[in-house]
């Protein structure tokens, strides 16, 4: 799974951290989400696609193998 996050997009809801904190953070100078885990493992799949879902501006990106 390929995971990018439009910064343009990103208005730091926090939804994706709260959700997959192991593979989302947020900065601390403007609040938008960075990545932790450019491709994170099978464990993470489930959680990363909650975190898309939830995304209220849709910043998340994903592509699956």
């Amino acid at each position: 799974m390929d995971i990018a996050i439009d910064q343009d997009k990103c208005m730091g809801a926090g939804q994706c951290v709260l959700i997959a904190p192991e593979v989302f953070d947020q900065d601390e100078t403007d609040g938008r989400a960075l990545l932790l885990i450019e491709r994170p493992g099978g464990d993470h799949h489930e959680a990363i696609r909650e975190a898309h879902d939830s995304c209220p501006l849709g910043a998340i990106t994903l592509q699956e193998d």
